[in-house]
């Protein structure tokens, strides 16, 4: 395996990413024709580096900057003295997975693709729709690295969600959601590779992860200390558990260990953020480099952990969970001496908000669709910032705690929304877990923060106008599905490379910024030996705003590549923008089939030639289903109990190399007694394809409905795929099973 160095120095140069300050390298010749010289080189100011530093539940009360008395953060105070301390920032969400999705696409939670936490059933996952600022300054030449807790699953590499594919060159620390509530993991991922942590094994508690992340963060910014970086750093402090090897500067209190061992963790990551800091000075980078701190939500009183000790939400209501301004309001501090302003500002200011201003920042294309605002010429002194008309939070949460649970007045669970409009704040509650409920079964709640930011009395009564107006707002900023504005390049492959035989690859380069882009081209990398022709134009002079350029390849792999093999093609779509040139890559990966099946077979007993949102005998590192009653809990549908099949979630597609050997398929489809005793909302619809022509699509699937039995005349079909799709718009708990899958060969 290379080493972190180079895989840093190769990386960058495989997708033919220049630095913005650097000359352009020499280039091999693309499929397109073109080479590198083709791009006009970028300004020779430089622009700024990034470091964004995200806490985990850090509560807005809990930095002695924010009102804190009893927990030590002195760096941080130090940081907001120097720089911008904003009053009114706001996490996107109550909960992780959904804030830490809006801060990276700058999208709000009636939006983005990540509403729910996935211990709730929430998607959990990126798609390939998402733009990341991490993309956004990578195409014009910025090195990326996200260090600590990305939490986005599924836990695997060559997906969608994977931080490589989402923008970041590097990439260490944890990619799911539960992983990372262990301190003292057995392993963390590197890129795409699980590094084990030997001392840690058996639950030993040797290594402490947050040294680890520290270690890393630090190495990369001295790695690219020449060239602008952009370092997303998300330690998993404070989260619970209170796990840390040293509370001693809490030693004399009389706190529970809990308590000490929370002081203690965000102590920790008030020194962490100091050494960052202090390597920016070693390097004589604190004058070119832009800081800024945040949480992800408001603070946990997980783990035995009291936030009402430490006044942890200051003078707010809620706590994590919470829509009320205690769940959502979070510290912001922005530094940068000569950069960045000294100062305090009351600007409402979304998480939304980092895609737009690091783009600005970074002379960069943004997206035009998303819902943060730049706030660029705030951090510079302007007092013309752009402010928002509104700022919208959702909720889909299943868990429970006592304090947010007491907040919510027992609706912890239920579904809700909020709104703030200047000074006024709605939060709605719904007592079922339906977005679509009429606004009159919601239950309103109305709070003016200009004289009641503790948000103690609720004045619906008082002003019924200014309530519905706020739940208009809600109605209109959630979206069950919101069709994004392509942007950048995406790569369109074939589910299978047969060697020997051509297959067709399309590339698009999207401008969906809001400026023309000039010198426009697309090329295609695939591995070595194949054969690349492109079969239509692959430049375009103007590309307008909104405008796409589309090539296509004809790509035929040797007659004597390997079977059973996973191969990369990239394609690198650049243009040069009025702030400069940039280079969107996008990879994809393609099998080649494995041997088609000999005899009678179940599905489960094959080897998969792609799986998406599968589990039991379809995870990617299990056994490839090969144990009777495959690798995750038993089929059953109406307390009947099937020894072989396949477990998804929609949306899920799983492909079958038959070769064209099969005769028929047969399997029971449906949402199965395990899913069906969770929630009874559920909803699916399952679709067959054989080569791509769809050969069945079944009535909708519910618990109540029972499964559909399948059995579809498959003669000469090489690959086939079982699809299942979300049927109500709502992916939480559908969860479907194909029992029995299984196919007959002549």
């Amino acid at each position: 395996m290379p080493s972190r160095r180079t895989f840093l120095a190769g990386s960058t140069a495989a997708l033919g990413l220049a630095a913005v300050t650097a000359a352009p390298a020499e280039s091999a010749q693309t499929a397109s024709g073109l080479t590198d010289s083709g791009v006009a080189e970028a300004s020779a100011t430089r622009p700024p580096n990034v470091v964004v530093i995200l806490a985990d539940d850090l509560g807005y009360g809990e930095l002695g900057a924010y009102g804190q008395k009893l927990i030590t953060t002195s760096r941080l105070d130090r940081l907001a003295a120097e720089g911008l301390r904003f009053t009114d920032a706001y996490s996107t969400a109550a909960v992780c997975a959904p804030s830490r999705c809006s801060l990276l696409t700058g999208l709000h939670t009636g939006h983005s693709t990540v509403r729910a936490n996935p211990s709730s059933g929430g998607q959990g996952s990126l798609t390939a729709h998402d733009t990341t600022f991490a993309e956004v300054l990578r195409a014009r030449g910025y090195r990326t690295a996200v260090i600590g807790k990305w939490g986005f699953g599924p836990e695997a590499a060559g997906q969608d969600s994977h931080p490589a594919a989402r923008g970041f060159e590097e990439f260490y620390g944890y990619i799911d959601h539960s992983h990372a509530h262990q301190y003292y993991p057995a392993y963390l991922w590197h890129n795409d590779v699980k590094e084990p942590i030997p001392a840690n094994a058996a639950g030993a508690k040797a290594v402490y992860a947050p040294d680890l992340l520290e270690q890393r963060a630090l190495e990369f910014i001295g790695d690219h200390a020449s060239e602008p970086f952009l370092l997303f750093l998300t330690p998993n402090v404070p989260h619970a558990p209170s796990d840390i090897p040293d509370s001693s500067a809490y030693a004399d209190r009389t706190w529970t260990a809990a308590n000490k061992g929370h002081a203690a963790q965000v102590t920790y990551f008030d020194s962490l953020v100091g050494k960052v800091v202090d390597r920016l000075r070693e390097l004589g980078l604190e004058q070119d480099t832009i800081v800024l701190v945040t949480s992800d939500n408001g603070p946990h009183e997980e783990g035995g952990v009291n936030p009402d000790l430490f006044d942890a939400n200051g003078p707010l209501r809620g706590y994590k969970r919470n829509l009320y301004e205690g769940g959502v309001r979070v510290p912001l501090i922005a530094w940068g001496p000569g950069r960045v302003r000294q100062g305090t500002s009351d600007r409402p200011t979304s998480l939304t908000d980092v895609l737009p201003t690091l783009a600005e920042l970074g002379g960069a294309p943004s997206p035009t669709d998303v819902d943060g605002l730049s706030a660029a010429p705030l951090l510079a002194g302007s007092a013309d910032s752009a402010r928002h008309g509104h700022l919208y939070w959702f909720r889909d949460e299943w868990g429970v705690t006592s304090r947010a649970n007491s907040q919510d007045g027992g609706r912890a669970t239920w579904l809700a929304e909020a709104v703030r409009r200047d000074d006024w704040k709605a939060v709605r509650f719904a007592p079922e877990r339906d977005h679509t409920l009429p606004d009159e079964q919601w239950q309103v709640e109305l709070y003016d923060l200009a004289a009641d930011i503790g948000e103690t009395r609720n004045i619906v009564d008082k002003h019924p106008a200014k309530a519905t107006e706020l739940v208009a707002l809600m109605r209109s900023s959630w979206k069950d599905s919101y069709a994004r504005i392509p942007f950048g390049t995406r790569l369109a492959l074939p589910g299978l490379a047969v060697p020997g035989q051509a297959f067709t690859v399309t590339a698009t380069l999207d401008n969906g910024s809001s400026r023309p882009w000039t010198a426009a081209s697309l090329a295609l990398r695939a591995p070595d030996g194949w054969t690349v022709t492109p079969t239509s134009p692959t430049t375009a002079d103007q590309l307008a705003a909104g405008g796409r350029l589309t090539a296509s390849w004809q790509v035929t792999p040797p007659a004597n590549t390997a079977p059973a093999t996973t191969w990369t093609l990239t394609a690198e779509g650049s243009a040069l923008t009025p702030a400069g040139p940039v280079r969107y890559p996008a990879t994809g990966t393609v099998p080649t089939p494995p041997p088609a099946p000999t005899r009678d077979s179940y599905l489960s007993d094959l080897t998969w030639i792609s799986a998406t949102n599968g589990w039991g005998p379809v995870e990617r590192d299990t056994s490839n289903g090969k144990n009777a009653a495959g690798d995750g809990p038993l089929i059953s549908f109406g307390g009947t109990t099937y020894p072989k099949g396949l477990g998804v979630h929609a949306p899920s597609d799983i492909g079958y190399h038959l070769g064209g050997a099969a005769l028929r398929f047969t399997s029971l489809v449906g949402i199965d007694d395990f899913s069906a005793k969770q929630s009874s909302v559920g909803a699916t619809r399952a679709k067959v394809y054989g080569d791509d022509l769809l050969l069945l699509t079944t009535p909708t699937l519910t618990a109540a409905t029972g499964p559909v039995q399948v059995d579809l005349d498959v003669r000469g079909v090489r690959v086939l795929r079982l699809v299942v799709e979300d049927a109500n718009n709502r992916t939480s708990f559908d969860h479907t099973s194909w029992a029995l899958a299984h196919v007959t060969v002549g």
